[in-house]
């Protein structure tokens, strides 16, 4: 069994009889990188096992090219380029789907610790939390402040995914 595989099973069992609906914003410049090879596809793969996507968020910063916001595109993400931060961008953008009543669990791709306050947050206003990073580097505290963690290594060979009391590798 392919490790999607073993991902989507886990994923679909944790579903209660309702779909959940899920927001997924997603670090560009910190997982867009050659030496993760995340693929986008993949990513909304194993979250339609969980819910449906009802938002798909990809922040950029202006060093982006037209080549990458096409490729965005084409995955069905919403690609957002900004001048700015663009932690504090999808920090903010993470907060308007926290208080969106619509969006049940949050998403974050990301490898960065400063969004622990957002897993919190969305925790404390009853949204299931799901992160999904990569190794080398992806911080344990992020890790630890989701409902479920999905783990990519260097190859993309390994993942594992956390619930509170215990992690599960698949």
């Amino acid at each position: 069994m392919s490790r999607i595989q073993r991902i989507k099973e886990y994923l679909s069992k944790r579903r209660l009889s309702h779909r959940k609906k899920v927001g997924v914003l997603v670090d560009g410049p910190n997982m867009l990188r050659k030496e993760f090879n995340i693929n986008l596809k993949e990513i909304r793969e194993i979250l339609n096992e969980y819910g449906d996507i009802k938002i798909a968020k990809v922040f950029l910063n202006q060093y982006a090219t037209e080549k990458l916001v096409e490729a965005i595109e084409n995955q069905g993400f919403e690609p957002i380029v900004t001048s700015g931060d663009v932690d504090v961008r999808l920090a903010v953008e993470a907060m308007e789907l926290i208080y969106n009543d619509s969006i049940d669990a949050i998403a974050i791709v990301t490898r960065d610790a400063d969004f622990k306050a957002v897993l919190m947050k969305a925790m404390e206003m009853g949204k299931e939390t799901i992160i999904i990073g990569a190794e080398p580097g992806f911080s344990t505290a992020l890790k630890n402040s989701a409902d479920i963690a999905i783990v990519l290594n260097e190859e993309g060979e390994e993942e594992k995914e956390r619930e509170p009391e215990e992690i599960i590798e698949v």
